[in-house]
């Protein structure tokens, strides 16, 4: 097995890391409220997740 010959330096080791940064988060939509959400997360808008209401959301 390969081992590596020196310790790569933290500045080093994430100038390789950030590549997937650039890219802005990729959006779902919420089947309840139908606003933008984080998919495999709960929706914050209506506080619902696969159908099933796990928060509760105050109403402003």
């Amino acid at each position: 097995m390969a081992n590596p010959k020196h310790k790569i330096s933290r500045a080093r080791r994430d100038k390789r890391r950030t590549h997937k940064k650039l890219a802005p988060p990729g959006l779902s939509v919420c089947p309840q409220c139908h606003e933008p959400k984080l998919p495999h997360y709960t929706c914050l808008n209506c506080g619902t997740y696969k159908g099933v209401e796990v928060i509760a959301v105050k109403e402003a």
